[in-house]
């Protein structure tokens, strides 16, 4: 599977310039590519002015996304503020070039910003099957809880978009190698870059990780780029094989955030 991870500055609160700058990155992308991948809140930034910004899933970001999908013939994910029902999700959405529309919303809101007082927190893990693979995509402060991650679907791709701020980003570096090794998948990170409107600062360190934790991607870059990986499903299902280490999982179950 053919990668692009999308590295970018967003413009604050700007839903239009933020299209417009992803427009012209993904026009330039190579057309072999199968999925592209965009951060956290990739209109907005990661704001909590949910009620002036939020979008519904018929809104302009999707048409966008389904636009784009189709021209590209690539699946594209991001998550945008979504309203549904008078509440506020940060959504993750998958799209697939046939138009086909997964979506996830961020199970661990982010009290540290109070993004618990603005956001529903979702209570469904999903995983997307896309062209033989199966990927479980989750967002940002979801990297810190590894048993909501943790493989027991059997997925091939762990896949998380951030707005992760450069003042934890050792945290960062560190947590996404672990959720590669402990869960034997590639495991991609997509982080943005630049200054918020309230004056965080975000370095990117997007990566790109195999199932025993070797980086695949150029590492630490903190400038607007765009990665391309390709990854062999083949080759990890031969490691996953001799070593044998998710044979030994712990069975769990994860009870209801409201029970």
């Amino acid at each position: 599977m053919h990668v692009s991870l999308l590295q970018s500055n967003l413009v604050w609160e700007n839903p239009k310039a933020n299209l417009e700058h992803f427009t012209s990155k993904i026009n330039v992308i190579d057309n072999t590519v199968d999925l592209i991948v965009l951060p956290e809140m990739f209109t907005t930034g990661f704001s909590m002015n949910a009620k002036s910004l939020a979008e519904d899933m018929v809104g302009e970001t999707i048409q966008w996304m389904l636009h784009m999908a189709a021209q590209k013939d690539a699946a594209i994910v991001g998550s945008i503020i979504i309203e549904e029902n008078n509440t506020f999700y940060n959504r993750l959405l998958f799209v697939l070039p046939n138009s086909e529309i997964s979506y996830y919303d961020k199970r661990h809101t982010f009290t540290l910003a109070k993004e618990h007082e603005t956001y529903t927190s979702g209570a469904e893990k999903i995983i997307v099957e896309y062209k033989g693979w199966k990927i479980c995509p989750l967002i940002c402060y979801d990297l810190r809880f590894p048993v909501w991650a943790r493989n027991t679907e059997d997925y091939d791709l762990l896949l998380y978009i951030a707005s992760w701020p450069k003042k934890r980003i050792n945290a960062w570096d560190a947590l996404l190698k672990a959720r590669a090794i402990e869960n034997m998948s590639y495991t991609i990170g997509v982080n943005r870059v630049g200054m918020d409107g309230n004056d965080y600062e975000y370095v990117g360190h997007s990566a790109v990780y195999d199932s025993l934790g070797n980086c695949l991607s150029t590492e630490h870059n903190e400038q607007e780029e765009t990665i391309s990986v390709v990854l062999h499903k083949d080759n990890q299902n031969t490691i996953r094989k001799k070593l044998g280490f998710l044979n030994d999982r712990d069975e769990f179950r994860i009870m209801n955030m409201n029970s």
